[in-house]
């Protein structure tokens, strides 16, 4: 016979449901709001919508009415693949150095490693224009690359920090103890249980590399146009509806990618962790 509620037990949950509701609503509230502003049929960015129609997102895809936003998608999908890329193989090499290695150094190159995600990014952007500048650099979609990686290597450290906490060692000594090198014991046996992790990480990675406005735009120039920034000069100049569909499209991209992400790696789990 199970226990039965008592008053205080009732309103905890009442209390706590209530709050987590509200903040599921305050969370998502903006997001419908812009899918539903982009099927409107008005000229302007404006809600409630008028009436429904499909003509922005015609007009998005449309390649040569909408060739400056085409230009910026593709400048963000290959900065943010490139800092992903480049990401995870130093993320992965800095968590491998690091997990486990109790010296004083190696917490010290934790801290400056996950530093960027405390650091203000128009600070770090500010910055890191002003860094490249000095040693000879102007800004280009290189540099872009450069900084975004700076900025996202910490999702990668950490999901696979996360994973190579809950590695049995035994597994390790015991490919040592068959006679296995170090490369083919990280080949055959660290890195595919620890795939998963650097898999999340690099989805983080690549998303907040997909939206960074404040490093993209301290180094990024009117030939490397991103995305969020061509975003912001039609919200400042014209009010476009076509952003409301930008904004549809990236949030459906986004939900389906992680609905995969889910799928195969457990994404809320790895992050959890």
């Amino acid at each position: 016979m199970g226990r039965r509620r008592s008053f205080a037990d009732l309103s905890y949950a009442l209390v706590v449901g209530g709050l987590a509701l509200l903040a599921v609503v305050i969370i998502v509230s903006p997001v419908v709001i812009v899918l539903m502003t982009s099927f409107t049929e008005g000229r302007s960015l404006k809600f409630p919508p008028q009436g429904f129609s499909l003509q922005w997102y015609e007009q998005l895809f449309d390649p040569v009415r909408s060739r400056p936003i085409h230009r910026a998608v593709a400048n963000s999908l290959e900065v943010a693949a490139w800092s992903t890329a480049l990401g995870v193989l130093l993320g992965a090499m800095a968590a491998l150095g690091l997990t486990r290695n109790r010296h004083a150094a190696a917490r010290v190159a934790d801290s400056v490693f996950m530093s960027p995600l405390v650091l203000p990014g128009l600070t770090f952007g500010l910055a890191a224009l002003m860094y490249f500048t000095l040693i000879g650099f102007r800004p280009s979609l290189n540099l872009i690359v450069a900084g975004h990686m700076i900025v996202t290597v910490p999702f990668i450290l950490r999901t696979t920090t996360a994973s190579l906490s809950q590695l049995d060692p035994a597994l390790l000594d015991s490919s040592r103890s068959l006679g296995a090198s170090w490369f083919y014991t990280m080949r055959r046996v660290v890195l595919p249980l620890i795939l998963p992790g650097i898999a999340a990480g690099a989805f983080l990675s690549f998303m907040a590399s997909l939206d960074n406005v404040p490093v993209s735009l301290f180094l990024s120039t009117a030939r490397t146009d991103m995305l969020p920034i061509r975003m912001w000069g039609m919200m400042e100049s014209t009010l476009d509806p076509r952003i409301a569909a930008v904004s549809g499209v990236l949030i459906a991209a986004a939900f389906l990618l992680m609905l995969v992400m889910e799928w195969t790696v457990g994404l809320t789990r790895r992050m959890r962790d």
